[in-house]
């Protein structure tokens, strides 16, 4: 599979599918923006600690809905960097309204 997708063009479809359940895009995105407002406010207020923290959370949240709710493996272990850009385009998706037409659009 690590060889399969040559581009995120390609790779986003397949995450897409593998983020099918309701239940896993909403705790992927709750994740991920927590995950964004820490960092934010370490980067900014401080503590440093939190800069460390936002990974924890972000990961955390997709690694445990995909255990528990998608019960498959989560694509941050074969493509790590697509799997954060999509993780991100999911929560900006989400947070515009356009994800409904997207998931559809890609038959889910």
């Amino acid at each position: 599979m690590v060889d399969r997708f040559r581009s995120f063009d390609e790779f986003w479809p397949f995450y897409l599918r593998e983020h099918a359940r309701p239940a896993t895009r909403v705790i992927h995105v709750a994740g991920t923006w927590t995950a964004a407002i820490v960092l934010l406010i370490g980067l900014s207020l401080g503590p440093w600690w939190l800069m460390l923290l936002a990974p924890l959370i972000g990961y955390g949240c997709a690694w445990i809905s995909h255990l528990f709710v998608e019960r498959n493996r989560p694509a941050t272990f074969s493509h790590p960097m697509w799997s954060l850009r999509g993780d991100l385009r999911l929560a900006v998706l989400a947070a515009t309204g356009h994800l409904g037409p997207e998931l559809r659009r890609h038959g889910l």
